[in-house]
């Protein structure tokens, strides 16, 4: 592959788990902004807010009281966009066809401090948020309704975040929703073509080309993806073939919460504020089946382009067409990589 060349014309590429293409304009970078610019986000925020509904002692929007936690804590969203118990339903499958959906919603804080991420948090704050969420997708997923168990967090107002205190959620379903199930048989399929696994393959690519990689340690790797349509898109992939968090030993899950930090301060110190995306695990179903072709992986969605007032749209050619971005996943990458790994905050 002439990548040098690659990186001066339009052209495509292709991403082989959802099977669709990415335009790539890296000409586009150099056109003038005169669109809509977003406010800042404050960079330090209280250690507590009175106002806030997920800080300890706290009065909940929904009207219970959040006890006095002192580290992670998880709850029942109070305006859960599924619900547990729903009767059966199916209308005609005649072109128009709708099916009941059963399934829980929860909220996992981070921590009691309001002001820390995970880019600020100490590794066994964060290696404790993900043994929360690891009992949480095995507790979830032995319920006998739920087939798939989606970990994510949205962060920043820019990402329709409701509250700045630092959280995830959990949205457990009764089907495989649209991507995990589209990633699921892609990965199914190049086995059956290939004899191997796309993420183990992919992933040791991606370590001897170097061109992507945004930092790594002796389990995981964090890369800007070949197929990014995102401008500081990155895709965490577990270098071993782990199906999913429940497999990863003590060693693992260590190097997973120091990924964790180190990606998301480098994505801080880009702009210098707290950056916004969205971001999620994908991993097997929890409905019995083995899925030996699932890969463990997470999906980091930021919407920063420019600058920290500057965000990528989704809209027109896009909404109508395909994926389009401008700066090219290998100039994404550089800039992440050669940022310091000591937050600017700390500074």
């Amino acid at each position: 592959m002439e990548l040098q060349k690659l990186n001066q014309i339009p052209h495509r590429r292709f991403n082989p788990l959802t099977q669709q293409w990415v335009l790539v304009s890296p000409h586009r970078t150099q056109r003038p902004w005169q669109g809509q610019t977003e406010p800042l986000e404050p960079a330090t925020v209280p250690g507590y807010d009175p106002s806030c509904y997920l800080c300890p002692g706290n009065a909940r929007a929904g009207g219970a009281r959040n006890p006095d936690y002192a580290t992670t804590f998880v709850f029942d969203n109070d305006f859960a966009a599924l619900h547990p118990g729903v009767a059966e339903l199916t209308t005609s499958p005649n072109l128009l066809l709708a099916e009941a959906e059963p399934g829980i919603c929860r909220v996992v804080c981070f921590s009691p401090r309001h002001d820390l991420t995970l880019a600020r948090m100490k590794h066994d704050e964060i290696s404790k948020v993900i043994d929360t969420l690891l009992e949480q997708r095995e507790g979830l997923g032995r319920r006998e309704e739920i087939n798939y168990v989606q970990i994510f967090e949205n962060r920043g107002a820019m990402m329709g975040a409701s509250n700045p205190h630092p959280h995830c959620q959990i949205w457990a379903s009764h089907s495989i929703p649209n991507i995990p199930l589209r990633e699921q048989q892609s990965l199914n399929d190049y086995h059956r073509a290939e004899g191997r696994c796309l993420l183990c393959d992919y992933a040791g690519r991606e370590v001897v080309e170097r061109e992507r990689i945004v930092c790594l340690n002796d389990c995981f790797i964090a890369v800007v993806p070949f197929w990014a349509e995102w401008p500081f898109e990155t895709l965490l992939i577990s270098r071993r073939h782990f199906r999913d968090l429940s497999e990863l030993g003590e060693r693992e899950r260590s190097c997973l919460a120091e990924i964790l930090r180190r990606l998301d301060t480098r994505y801080d110190n880009l702009f210098q504020t707290p950056f916004p995306y969205s971001m999620g695990f994908h991993q097997r179903p929890t409905d019995g089946g083995e899925h030996p072709h699932w890969h463990l992986h997470a999906h980091f969605f930021p919407p920063l382009l420019r600058s920290a007032s500057i965000r990528k749209f989704v809209v027109g050619y896009e909404l109508l067409a395909s994926p389009q971005r401008d700066i090219t996943p290998e100039e994404a990458a550089a800039k992440l990589r050669e940022l310091p790994e000591r937050h600017y905050l700390e500074d």
